[in-house]
């Protein structure tokens, strides 16, 4: 082992004089080194005397858990010394400074010629046995010559003081005491022990050590059941810590000795402070003590082992103190230690119990971690398996009501199921195993209304109450729990007889669980929670007003046992509001309902439920607020719209978001329907806001991490460094796609939790800047106008409650258009017709008129755009020819707006009336935020380089051949400027990889292949090329930061998402916000022989008048304006308004 400390001692003795034979005596090492007061020692040394008044002294050494010491020590002494010597090995209780001499081991009497008679080989010498053991020395001795030593030194002298033949008695005593029992032994312990404190008061250098032997004689009294003062014990053995902190020599043994007081505490009074301290210390001491040490298996070990399972018969307890407690215990049981199964499992429990106080979602996870690992650990034939399933379960099953992620219901009822199973008939955790099951059948049934689930969650819930009967410990909760899905099947069914038995039915049993549970029970507020849920689903059939009155008592009553945070309070508000809304359908108390409103806004805004409860009951206020015409319905919207976009923030995959942002029914049209809440209200700048903070949210979520800093910088460089590492790392985090093993995914979805808290907190400290005080929060009406600095901005808002435009100035106040001749349905139905008369035009000659389209195209005018027109033309004063924005929602983002056309003649037959394309210069725009993104990006000055990029021979089952790609990328390059660096990238080396590489490092790019969308899951949208498409995923990770244009030249690469329309995910969207300020796409599908025609034409208009060979990207609107007019004549009408410009 390492030695510690060697005392100031010579060890090496040789004689003045001339030179002469001397004996050389090796002490090798040791074994069996017992020490009879079992008292664990700071080390173990030898002692050799060679004469009355001589003696040499070892190293003191660490023994190793085998209880042997290795020294390797020597001395020397003259052969004309005493021919007898005596040997002892002794303990030392202190490494640093030692007190007395420590206690005996062995002791024995030899002499030199005995020890030379093994000649020059070591030898084992046995001494008198200690606790049915012989101590041994291993030695080795040998003559040598010694030479002249003119500095000789004399031998060590015995430490004899008052102080050391106190404490020596005393060591003597105590191991009487320890090997004979007799009291008076101990008295005279202690007695001795006091002495030689009395003789060492505070300050004195071996204080700690006369502290610490008079505590340890005092605890054997009290471990003998003596009357002592347990409280001034441990305190002997405080205060000579105190005297060893931490990096003290003797700190690692101080600790143990007050661990192994308090444990002597504990197993005699159950106090469990004295518990939770040893295991806090033991932590303190693991690494103090290495492995192999005898401190680490005899000492450490042991009163772990003691320990660890004490505090895993305590209750759990879900305080900060319990938790501390539990993370001790697990620090003591390493990765392969026979309690960490436990220890994982109890701490998991704590973490899960203090989440259903608080509601912090970092405790859920962490139990679910831990959960999974104690799951891993536990063998199929482990007679707790049942158990762990359970408990892990249990912790998917809340997170999964916490975050609504659907695979951690599925996860949790097969872990259930797994359980139940081994919880046959007659098992006595059956009942538990039903209850659990049957929890979670009722949770899916209330997620996908699988009768099926419900009938069997019944089912078993009535199994488990037969498994309870009257006077078990949890009826109460199978009362509850069988109410509970009696009333949701009736929640579910249509009124009949057989429905209000399940309602009256549910009533009872809650009340009869009601009465079990008493007054102090700590769950009676669920059980008066769902009574009132009951009575008020009663009233609102049999409008009896005690029913509601008492539903409203209840929740009251519920609400006054429960803290102000408690996660509970939730569902309290939520039944208060359902008993004061029933109440106002029937008796039209407007004080009902600004109650109702209330809970409302109680309920929504708890902090510790989770998003997907709180969006859902924001949605409900809303829908409530707008039924009623109730003034509360915009703060509705507006709390909705945060609690969307924090619920969202915390995925951490592209994907997962948008799943998210499907989840929950009505939130599609959430943004448009707050826009025209506003705009009902004539509140048109507030408007205006809300479009634009509900829309396009996978797009303004993923900028946040690009967010420019340069203003930053200058203020705060240190900060601006610290927001854009967090950024990078977010950024980084950021999955594409979950990953499937759940453990992993939870790992990683924790440290995403953490970087987006250390994120936010930057962010909150950039806010605090006085400049940057709105630092990426959703952006204020006149942050936004910025984006019509060029041209107006017009939001179509798609509304079930009205559909109308508001036209954002470049300067001034908003202008709002309705539309009163259209509704939602419209819309809806005026989408399809347009699909239809697409999908009819690809059958008809290309010289045949279109009149269905036609007549489509003259409703989007007269019903849409003339009235936009006007405001443009009468109250703006728009010039012609100017440029205007077109930002559509839900429906419009269908519709091709930019073609909207009276076809008609003038009333003077002068020709044919104007066209939007006649009067403006039209451009899209997802959202104002993007078009402002793109404007910022355009400051950047590099060496422009033009890509041509085409696959006419995709992979397998990406699509047919395309003959014309080849001619349109030959046509590209004729057409753009010859000072221009071109890269033509086709056929085998038009990849995936390559594209990717393309885009990124060219400032314009041509693409001309297969678009496919995918309505599903529009992240899939990809464009064909020879080995793997190139997806939309691919594209919005990828960044292009020098970009400024791309054409698009390939079918539906702007058609957005059906399922959420307003969020704008399409091909060209993706492409502008990797980096391209300018976008050309297409609405529909492209013809392979036409688009020639059409990419002509544009690049023609494109690149004539170019200053300084520079390619212009802010002139591909007009470029795309005069080419669908060039080509009037020449193009069929359905393939020139396909294209379309977004962007710059």
């Amino acid at each position: 082992m390492r030695r510690i400390v060697r005392h100031l001692f010579h060890r090496t003795i040789t004689p003045t004089g001339h030179s002469s034979q001397c004996i050389k005596l090796e002490i090798i090492s040791g074994k069996n080194l017992k020490v009879p007061s079992e008292r664990i020692p700071a080390g173990i040394y030898v002692f050799i005397n060679v004469d009355s008044t001589r003696r040499w002294k070892s190293a003191i050494e660490v023994s190793s858990s085998d209880e042997s010491v290795t020294w390797g020590d020597t001395m020397i002494v003259s052969s004309q010394a005493s021919p007898a010597l005596s040997m002892e090995i002794r303990a030392s209780y202190e490494l640093d400074r030692m007190l007395g001499n420590g206690e005996l081991i062995g002791k024995l009497k030899t002499s030199w010629h005995e020890l030379l008679g093994h000649g020059e080989e070591p030898f084992e010498l046995s001494f008198p046995p200690v606790r049915g053991v012989r101590p041994s020395l291993t030695l080795k001795a040998v003559v040598v010559h010694a030479f002249d030593n003119q500095h000789g030194t004399p031998f060590d002298s015995l430490v004899d003081c008052k102080i050391a033949r106190d404490t020596d008695a005393g060591h003597v005593r105590f191991a009487q005491y320890m090997t004979r029992k007799r009291v008076s032994h101990l008295n005279n312990a202690v007695k001795q022990f006091q002495s030689a404190l009395d003789q060492c008061p505070v300050g004195h250098p071996d204080h700690a050590a006369a502290l610490t032997n008079l505590a340890w004689a005092r605890l054997q009294g009290y471990i003998r059941q003596d009357p002592q003062d347990i409280a001034n014990i441990t305190s002997l053995f405080r205060e000579a810590l105190a005297l060893r902190p931490q990096g003290h020599p003797d700190c690692a043994l101080s600790l143990h000795s007050l661990i192994r007081a308090l444990n002597s505490c504990y197993s005699r009074e159950r106090i469990a402070v004295y518990i939770h301290e040893s295991a806090q210390l033991c932590c303190k001491l693991l690494p103090m003590c290495p492995e192999g040490s005898y401190l680490r298996s005899i000492g450490l070990d042991s009163a772990a082992d003691y320990m660890i399972p004490q505090c895993n018969k305590l209750p759990t307890d879900a305080s900060n103190e319990g938790i501390r407690l539990r993370r001790n215990v697990l620090e003591l049981c390493p990765p392969g230690h026979r309690y960490r199964l436990r220890a994982l499992d109890e701490l998991a429990r704590a973490l899960e119990a203090r989440f259903d106080q608080h509601g912090s979602i970092n405790d859920l996870e962490e139990s679910i971690q831990l959960g999974r690992e104690a799951f891993s650990l536990c063998p199929e034939e482990h007679s707790s398996r049942d158990a762990y399933l359970n408990n892990l379960a249990f912790s998917l099953k809340s997170r999964f009501d916490h975050q609504g992620k659907f695979h951690d219901l599925d996860e949790a009822i097969t872990l259930y199921e797994e359980a139940l199973r081994l919880c046959p008939v007659g098992h006595q955790s059956r009942d538990l195993s039903l209850d659990n099951l049957g929890g979670a059948l009722l949770t899916r049934f209330n997620e996908r209304h699988d009768i099926d689930d419900i009938t069997r969650a019944i089912s078993l819930y009535r199994e488990a109450l037969t498994l309870r009967p009257s006077g078990n410990s949890s009826r109460y909760t199978t009362l509850s729990n069988l109410a509970l899905a009696l009333q949701t099947r009736f929640e579910n069914s249509p009124v009949s007889e057989e429905s209000v038995e399940d309602l009256n039915e549910a009533i009872d049993l809650y009340r009869e669980s009601l009465r079990l549970k008493g007054h102090d029970h700590p769950e009676r507020h669920a059980t008066l929670q769902n009574l009132s849920s009951a009575l008020c689903f009663r009233f609102t059939r049999t409008r009896k007003n005690e029913d509601v009155k008492e539903a409203i008592d209840l929740c009251e009553e519920s609400l006054l046992a429960l803290p102000s945070l408690h996660p509970r309070r939730y569902f309290s508000y939520m039944w208060l509001q359902e008993a004061y809304l029933s109440r106002y359908r029937v008796h039209n108390n407007p004080a009902d309902l600004s109650l109702a409103v209330e809970n409302f806004r109680l309920a929504s805004g708890h902090p510790t439920q989770g998003f997907p409860e709180r969006i859902i009951t924001a949605l409900n206020w809303v829908d409530k607020a707008e039924s009623h015409q109730h003034d509360s319905a915009l703060e509705a919207y507006q709390i909705c719209l945060e609690l969307f976009d924090n619920h969202v923030m915390t995925r951490s995959s592209i994907i997962s978001r948008r799943e998210a942002g499907t989840a929950f029914y009505g939130v599609q049209s959430l943004p448009v329907d707050a826009a025209s809440c506003a705009a009902r209200s004539n509140d048109l700048q507030r408007a205006v806001e809300l479009v634009e903070q509900g829309r396009g949210q996978q797009w303004s979520l993923a900028s946040r991490l690009r967010s420019p800093l340069e203003d930053i910088e200058s203020t705060n460089p240190n900060l601006a460094h610290e927001f854009s590492e967090l950024s990078q790392r977010l950024s980084d985090a950021q999955g594409s796609a979950g990953s499937t093993d759940r453990a992993a995914a939870d790992r990683a979805a924790i440290q995403y939790r953490k970087l987006t808290n250390q994120w936010d907190a930057v962010v909150t400290q950039i806010r605090g800047i006085q400049a940057f005080s709105r630092f990426l929060l959703p952006p204020s009406y006149a942050e936004l106008q910025v984006a019509a600095c060029h041209g107006p901005v017009i939001i179509l808002i798609a509304s079930k409650y009205l559909c109308s435009a508001i036209i954002v100035p470049t300067s001034g106040e908003p202008r709002h258009v309705s539309f009163p001749r259209i509704t939602l349905a419209d819309l809806e139905q005026l989408k399809d017709d347009f699909s239809t008369a697409i999908r009819h035009t690809a059958r008809m000659h290309p010289r045949k008129p279109r009149e269905k389209l036609q007549r489509r195209l003259r409703v989007v005018w007269d019903e849409i755009m003339l009235p936009i027109v006007n405001v443009l033309q009468d109250d703006l004063k728009l010039q012609r020819r100017s440029r205007i924005w077109l930002c559509p929602t839900a429906a419009f983002t269908s519709i091709p707006l930019h073609a909207a056309n009276p076809f008609r003649s003038k009333a003077d037959r002068s020709g044919p009336e104007a066209c939007l394309e006649d009067l403006f210069i039209c451009s899209y725009t997802p959202t104002l935020s993007a078009l402002i993104r793109s404007r910022q990006k355009m400051e950047t000055c590099v060496t422009q380089t033009f890509a041509a990029i085409g696959q006419g021979e995709p992979g397998a089952g990406q699509g047919e051949v395309l003959p014309a790609v080849n001619i349109e990328l030959e046509l590209v390059h004729e057409l753009i400027p010859p000072n221009v660096r071109f890269t033509n990238i086709s056929k085998d080396e038009a990849t995936q990889a390559g594209a990717l590489d393309a885009l990124r490092h060219n400032t314009w790019v041509h693409l001309a292949c297969h678009g496919k969308q995918d309505l599903e899951q529009p992240y899939n949208s990809s464009f064909a090329m020879r080995d793997t498409p190139l997806t939309l995923l691919d594209i919005m990770e990828n960044n292009s930061p020098q970009a400024e244009f791309a054409f698009l030249s390939a079918c539906h690469t702007a058609v957005g998402d059906e399922e959420t329309p307003d969020e704008a995910i399409h091909l060209a969207a993706g492409l502008q916000f990797s980096g391209f300020k300018s976008v050309v796409g297409t609405l529909w599908g492209v013809n392979d022989a036409l688009a020639k025609h059409f990419v002509e034409a544009f690049y023609k208009n494109m690149f004539e008048d170019m200053e300084d060979g520079v390619m212009d990207c802010t002139k591909a609107a007009h470029a795309v304006n005069c080419a669908r007019d060039f080509l009037k004549t020449r193009v069929p009408l359905e393939q020139r308004i396909v294209f379309v410009h977004i962007g710059v």
